[in-house]
């Protein structure tokens, strides 16, 4: 735990080195991880000096809340919570994101469904702001225009120092049932599961899926389980994604589902033959996560030995197409379709999601740089590798008939990962009037990049 001396001595020292960022210089945190997939030059300055925010400075059991530091990961988080035998309402799947990051940009998981996105479960926000201030926002205070806007800001508003969140109470271990749905039955199972929270008379607490191909799709419902029965363990020999096919029911430590994607990240440690056999015996369990597999993407975008390589043996080049995109559920079946005709990436993450009701504080409120409409479902599907450039097209194409049919089929993209769009499509999309007005009230001198300039223009 961090005490709130230290808190303010921590928030301090990032305030004085925001002063000494000369004016017209970049500013960026001095993170050691990263989940966004942005290109992102490298920096030519110090960044802001966030030592001593990535902490946690309290947990009030019987509110079920917690006080958080910006920087303080979702690993460090849980393993807080859940001595107190809480959660945050969603947690989202890599260990290494951050508090501050799930705010400011999105997070998603298996209770989104029913608790919405991460920022949903924030009471209040204490941000470093443009203009150099500290400031503490809350949903009906007087800073609430900030509080609605930071949700997808960025960083282009300023940087969370410490968040107040919501908690959950959580059961030892999770029960799992995988359910193999036909692609035109996805919109009526998805539908009743989000309006009912419950499968055939039993409840439902988690939902995400995989689409291994418009014909193999699986939704896996999870229940809380007072059980403790041995669960499955995915952090070994066996894959936690391939399991879906192979069982129809699963269970695991609450804390194991928790990040049961992390330690393949999803499917993408097979770039790295993380799941072959004889790779996975050798390779430590302590280094098969996802931080480690961003690093090594990263020393590829630096050094491009894999690129070569594959130049070397006269194969096209490849399109990178890593993105989360929410399409409403009434659109799920036609999106996949064109998905698996037009870009073919298999499998897919699925995910439902609708915005909180107005059940609580900052719930049932308006996110207007992330318009979803409320009272309506939306399922996040999430594609992450590569494709081949084809004879005649130009890298990029791939991701912008991507934003194309999102658009068309009435979703929304994330922009943690690669964006194409023009400056009017953008603001229509993010809610760029109200960013701008209220960047004018708490960065009046423009000293933090601009949305548009942080997500699409870097390239």
């Amino acid at each position: 735990m961090v005490g709130g001396r230290q808190h303010e001595a921590a928030v301090q020292r990032l305030v004085e080195s925001y002063r000494q960022i000369p004016t017209g210089s970049p500013v960026r945190l001095a993170k050691r991880t990263s989940n966004l997939f942005r290109p992102r030059g490298r920096p030519a300055a110090p960044g802001l000096d966030v030592s001593g925010l990535a902490g946690i400075v309290s947990i009030d059991p019987d509110a079920r809340t917690a006080d958080v530091q910006g920087m303080c990961t979702y690993e460090a988080l849980v393993e807080a919570t859940l001595a107190h035998g809480l959660m945050p309402l969603v947690v989202p799947q890599l260990r290494t994101i951050t508090l501050g990051g799930a705010v400011a940009g999105l997070g998603i998981e298996s209770t989104s469904f029913r608790s919405g996105l991460p920022h949903e479960s924030v009471l209040e926000l204490e941000v470093l702001t443009g203009a150099g201030d500290i400031v503490r926002a809350e949903p009906d205070g007087v800073h609430g225009d900030l509080f609605a806007a930071f949700p997808n800001s960025y960083g282009s508003l300023g940087y969370a120092t410490r968040v107040r969140i919501a908690l959950e109470e959580v059961a030892p271990q999770v029960s799992l049932r995988h359910i193999r749905v036909a692609l035109d039955q996805l919109d009526p199972v998805i539908s009743a599961l989000v309006e009912t929270r419950a499968y055939r008379g039993a409840p439902v607490d988690f939902v995400d899926g995989v689409a291994f191909s418009p014909s193999e799709i699986y939704l896996t419902l999870g229940r809380w389980a007072d059980t403790t029965m041995p669960g499955s363990d995915y952090t070994g020999q066996d894959v936690y994604f391939r399991s879906l096919q192979r069982r129809s029911s699963d269970v695991l430590a609450t804390r194991a589902y928790l990040w049961r994607w992390d330690t393949d990240w999803f499917w993408c440690s097979s770039a790295f033959g993380a799941q072959k056999p004889a790779v996975r015996r050798v390779w430590p369990r302590r280094l098969r996560r996802s931080d480690v597999y961003h690093r090594l993407v990263g020393l590829e975008n630096r050094f491009h030995v894999h690129a070569r390589l594959q130049r070397l043996r006269g194969r096209p080049a490849s399109e990178r197409v890593v993105q989360d995109v929410e399409v409403p559920v009434d659109r799920l079946a036609d999106f996949l379709t064109w998905f698996d005709a037009s870009v073919g990436m298999r499998p897919v993450w699925l995910c439902p999601l609708r915005l909180r009701e107005p059940a609580g504080p900052g719930s049932g409120r308006r996110w207007p740089l992330y318009p979803l409409e409320p009272a309506r479902t939306y399922v996040n599907v999430g594609f992450w590798g590569q494709v081949p450039i084809q004879p005649g097209a130009a890298d990029g194409d791939v991701n912008r008939a991507v934003e194309r049919a999102v658009s068309e089929h009435g979703g929304h993209k994330s922009l943690y990962s690669d964006a194409y769009y023009s400056r009017d499509e953008f603001d229509r999309l993010y809610g760029g009037a109200v960013l701008a007005e209220v960047r004018q009230h708490y960065d009046p001198e423009n000293r933090l990049s601009g949305l548009y300039e942080k997500a699409v223009t870097p390239r």
